[in-house]
């Protein structure tokens, strides 16, 4: 299997994934003015993320996969999210596509789980007259499908968001190299 065929492969999978995210917000608007917590009492907190209030976080994830962060709500209980990974000799591209369910009936406390895919780089260090540099090896480009399961806590009294997941990932290179990883990661972002 060449780069091209593993490239067109995680495309179609990632646009097949976000269409079956999207047709499932039609639901959405129905389970919730049916729910008993609306009908039986109002008071109740809901159980979509939007009563933390905020539509966009952006900030960093460690531990596993370090780097950057970014999540966007596109309704009260689905968001995406991307990640770009940075290591001294790699680098990644990860979307995500992920739900969000209360947790233990505790405002701004949410569950989150999803799937998506990554791409990957990686380069060699190389020296030259003692000054370090970079150089691409051969084989170096990876595709991957990622899970993700945690749970992340808003604190309402500042703009700041808590994370703390699981990001499973098979990842496939162009040398033919397959791996497989827990990546576990703790997030800090900011939201508005």
């Amino acid at each position: 299997m060449n780069f091209k065929q593993i490239l067109s492969a995680f495309i179609l999978f990632t646009f097949s994934v976000s269409g079956l995210m999207a047709s499932g917000n039609q639901g959405d608007a129905k389970d919730t003015d049916l729910s008993a917590s609306s009908l039986h009492y109002p008071a109740k907190p809901s159980l979509a993320i939007n009563s933390s209030s905020y539509n966009t976080a952006f900030g960093v994830r460690g531990i596993g996969t370090s780097g950057l962060t970014i999540k966007h709500f596109t309704s009260n209980s689905k968001a995406i999210e991307g990640i770009i990974g940075l290591w001294p000799s790699a680098l990644s591209a990860t979307i995500l596509f992920e739900r969000y369910v209360n947790a233990f009936d505790e405002p701004g406390l949410n569950w989150y789980y999803g799937i998506g895919g990554h791409v990957a780089t990686q380069t060699d260090w190389v020296y030259y007259d003692g000054v370090r540099g970079y150089r691409r090896s051969n084989g170096d480009f990876g595709v991957g499908v990622d899970g993700i399961f945690g749970l992340e806590y808003k604190i309402n009294e500042v703009p700041i968001a808590v994370s703390l997941d699981v990001k499973p990932f098979l990842e496939v290179t162009t040398n033919g190299d397959a791996y497989l990883a827990l990546d576990p990661g703790l997030g800090i972002k900011f939201t508005f």
